[in-house]
């Protein structure tokens, strides 16, 4: 059995077994729902009150100490079960999802969230999932458990970004010389600025990413790079799209009062999708909010076109 088809079966048997689960999963089909339109693409909004965990998560490294971690096995509910990627991972359904399918995909040992050496398995992982997006979130970029290292997954057609990529990339793309068999398009759409790679290679998408994630690197001194990172398999080729970052959440998160937006964007968010976890936000967001709030956790331009001269040597 496929390990598509065999996560498909694991998503029927936990929403059988699992009343949260499925209760959540419910939650989905009556969730609000809104369109903004910007020049050439699309940003939905979903209004998801059980995404309130994730979205407020304390990540401060005295919170991280002192709550039990949520992947580790020992500490999941009995109820959930798994798949076994490979040696070092495991398929969990998400029971909070934003996805009609969503997953995580978890590494087995209790590891820092990190993907330099990891890159690999995330574009082995959309060959393996080819239904869905892979999706990373990095420390200070929306991962809720930066001391386990671990993916996620959802259904493909779910993210505007998708569905709109050769629209954007005629518009917005810039082609990055000298790679041949792989493509490098470099893409400033007014809302982010992020770089997708497209090809068949693995060792050569790895070689490119590579730069990135070391570029990254250097802009937070060391520390892991803030980027989102969202990965699928179609057409017989990897599309990848990577966004570099420059703040984790933006003032609005931690404003009082009217000016208080409840958001903290990740993978998903980049891609296209914004969750708000309470209806005030939801109902009161406006595309000056989304400009605003995205040029603030985007990569600067001059940080952005620093990037470029690298890919480009």
């Amino acid at each position: 059995m496929s390990y598509q088809n065999k996560a498909k079966k694991l998503y029927k048997e936990q929403l059988r077994d699992w009343p949260m689960f499925a209760e959540n999963r419910e939650g989905l089909n009556n969730a609000k729902l809104k369109t903004l339109n910007f020049d050439g693409f699309d940003i939905n909004i979903q209004y998801n009150p059980k995404r309130i965990i994730s979205s407020a998560a304390k990540l401060d490294k005295k919170s991280i100490q002192e709550r039990k971690c949520f992947l580790c096995k020992a500490n999941r509910p009995d109820i959930q079960t798994e798949v076994l990627w490979g040696d070092n991972y495991e398929i969990l359904v998400n029971p909070f999802p934003i996805f009609k399918e969503h997953f995580t995909i978890s590494n087995v040992t209790h590891i820092d969230q990190q993907i330099e050496t990891e890159f690999i398995n995330i574009i082995s992982l959309s060959e393996d999932l080819p239904e869905t997006v892979i999706f990373y979130n990095a420390p200070k970029c929306g991962a809720s458990a930066p001391d386990h290292l671990h993916f996620q997954a959802g259904n493909l057609g779910f993210l505007p970004i998708e569905k709109e990529w050769k629209i954007v990339k005629t518009k917005y793309g810039k082609k990055v010389e000298g790679y041949g068999e792989i493509e490098v398009t470099a893409v400033d759409d007014t809302l982010r600025r992020y770089i997708v790679l497209e090809g068949e290679n693995k060792k050569a998408l790895n070689e490119v990413f590579q730069k990135i994630h070391q570029y990254g690197k250097e802009l937070e001194k060391g520390e892991a790079p803030m980027l989102n990172l969202l990965s699928y398999f179609v057409e017989g080729k990897h599309r990848v799209f990577i966004f570099i970052r420059s703040l984790h959440r933006p003032w609005q998160f931690f404003a009082e009062g009217n000016d208080n937006i409840l958001f903290s964007p990740a993978s998903v968010d980049m891609g296209g999708t914004l969750i708000f976890p309470l209806e005030k936000d939801f109902e009161k967001i406006t595309k000056k909010d989304i400009t605003d709030i995205f040029q603030q956790i985007t990569v600067s331009k001059e940080n952005f076109d620093k990037l470029l001269v690298i890919l480009g040597k």
